[in-house]
């Protein structure tokens, strides 16, 4: 499953935008985001974004468009390859991910599968 050669993530502008406003509004210590997978949801697996305020053992740190966002260590066979998006409409607003390794997600949205 997991590819080299691919990208762990990749950020579009409007999500690299967003989360330059959350770093900046976060307060003393945050270095970036932190991005991972927590079983939840009616498909299995559901994305976890937080901040970062240091670099955990083992995590690997993407450097894009003036960002950082580090990659827990447990969800890089689920998600390498995924695109990170900001997307917002009249009733929600929020990161989103377009993964190649999704082979389901639940009639909500929330929560993902791999193979």
């Amino acid at each position: 499953m997991f590819d080299p050669s691919k990208p762990l993530l990749t950020l579009t502008e409007k999500a690299a935008s967003h989360v330059r406003g959350l770093v900046e509004k976060g307060g003393d210590g945050v270095i970036g985001i932190r991005v991972g997978v927590k079983t939840a949801g009616c498909s299995g697996m559901k994305y976890q974004v937080e901040y970062a305020y240091d670099k955990k053992p083992f995590e690997d740190a993407i450097s894009e468009k003036g960002v950082t966002v580090l990659i827990d260590p447990a969800a890089v066979m689920f998600i390498v390859g995924s695109e990170m998006d900001w997307t917002e409409d009249k009733f929600s607003a929020g990161f989103t991910f377009s993964n190649p390794n999704e082979t389901a997600r639940c009639g909500c949205g929330e929560s993902f599968s791999v193979a």
